[in-house]
């Protein structure tokens, strides 16, 4: 992590933590995306919750000088996405964060597939 991506991670997380945000992961995907080097997921217990935790986020970063590319999500609150480039910020409500499983989607690890005997069985 570069000095610059662990300032504004560190600043992400300080900033989610501040407003009790649930279970904050930091997910490295320099080896699997070329838009972002990090994605910060964190959930709130409520769309009020998790539209605070977001604006707290904006509010925090603009003050150190590096405001937002764009949010997104903001009027649901379901899942509010914070883009600072090589940092993006997913702030979601549990269900939402259960459903897309983004920690998992963006591991890196490849998916396990049942062996063909096992698919062929129940299928037929």
């Amino acid at each position: 992590m570069t000095p610059i991506d662990s300032t504004i991670t560190d600043l992400v997380v300080d900033a989610l933590d501040d407003l009790k945000a649930v279970d904050t992961k930091i997910v490295d995907v320099r080896d699997l995306s070329s838009v972002t080097d990090f994605l910060v997921v964190a959930s709130g217990n409520s769309s009020r919750h998790v539209k605070s935790l977001a604006d707290n986020v904006v509010v925090k970063a603009k003050e150190a000088g590096c405001p937002p590319i764009g949010v997104e999500g903001e009027r649901d609150a379901d899942w509010v996405l914070v883009d600072l480039g090589d940092v993006v910020v997913h702030v979601m409500q549990p269900a939402a964060r259960s459903f897309y499983d983004l920690e998992r989607l963006w591991s890196g690890e490849p998916e396990l597939t049942a062996p063909q005997d096992y698919t062929s069985e129940v299928w037929n």
